[in-house]
């Protein structure tokens, strides 16, 4: 399991992330800091990341173009730090480790955790 740390989250996670035994990266580290949300997806892609974010706008790209990959897991509380929720995000990833490498998206709540598999389905 590779993450790629979006911008609006703190480089911090990449140590904590590392600690736990899963590969991460910052994209501050990768790519321009003012890359379009699509840039960082299409990146994540091509070189086997799954993309950790605070950002709904990844999976609206996933839900707009129907994509199998990469995997976006989202942190969706007020304090993103990883002194605050890091132990329920590495739970979940481990948790849920081989829905991610097949393509999912893994929104963590701090009371509950959802998988959706990808490629995503409208609820019609």
């Amino acid at each position: 399991m590779k993450l790629l740390v979006d911008m609006n989250l703190s480089p911090r996670w990449v140590g904590i992330l590392s600690e736990a035994g899963i590969e991460a990266a910052h994209w501050s580290k990768l790519g321009a800091h003012n890359a379009p949300d699509s840039g960082i997806m299409a990146f994540a892609a091509a070189n086997n990341y799954m993309v950790l974010t605070h950002d709904l706008d990844f999976s609206a790209i996933l839900a707009a173009t129907r994509g199998e990959k990469p995997s976006v897991v989202q942190i969706r509380a007020e304090d993103v730090s990883p002194d605050v929720i890091s132990k329920q995000v590495i739970v979940a990833l481990r948790q849920m480790a081989t829905e991610l490498e097949d393509g999912a998206l893994l929104t963590i709540e701090p009371n509950r955790t959802r998988l959706r598999v990808l490629p995503l389905q409208s609820r019609g």
